[in-house]
């Protein structure tokens, strides 16, 4: 009797039905459409009050820029919730997604536009993180059907 095997394309094909195929990875679009899918995520350029995280840019007194990263838009601390650099919003995004439990997230961004790489940035390592898990249910699912792991 020959034993069942677990194959990267088996898992592929696994992944796929998950919306995590290796294809689909390299399109923007369907990788912010499956991040947001998952954490039940909207992502807005249309500020209001019902947002459960603020992220944009404001400009100093004397010309500056910094960016807001906060969760209440009326209550902003300077030492918390401002940065000098946007290096740090790919974080604060990803926090803010973390924090909403997937129970319908919605973060004002006010860039949200393709070349804002900090949001593709943070959208792809939420992905990457994603595919992970996925790419372990899929061997585990895989397992109660009677595959084996290969042995080196």
């Amino acid at each position: 009797m020959s034993k069942k095997v677990i194959t990267n394309e088996l898992i592929e094909k696994k992944m796929i039905s998950y919306g995590f195929g290796e294809v689909d990875s390299h399109d923007e679009d369907h990788v912010r459409k499956v991040v947001c899918k998952h954490y039940d995520l909207e992502i807005t350029d249309d500020w209001s009050s019902d947002c459960d995280h603020y992220i944009y840019e404001e400009t100093t007194a004397d010309g500056y820029s910094v960016w807001v990263s906060t969760y209440e838009q009326n209550k902003v601390c300077v030492s918390e919730n401002i940065f000098y650099y946007d290096n740090d919003l790919a974080d604060e995004f990803k926090t803010a997604v973390y924090d909403n439990d997937h129970s319908d997230v919605k973060i004002y961004v006010d860039d949200i536009h393709d070349d804002n790489y900090w949001l593709q940035d943070a959208i792809r390592d939420l992905y990457v993180e994603l595919v992970e898990v996925y790419n372990e249910k899929a061997t585990d699912e895989l397992q109660d059907e009677g595959y084996e792991l290969q042995q080196d």
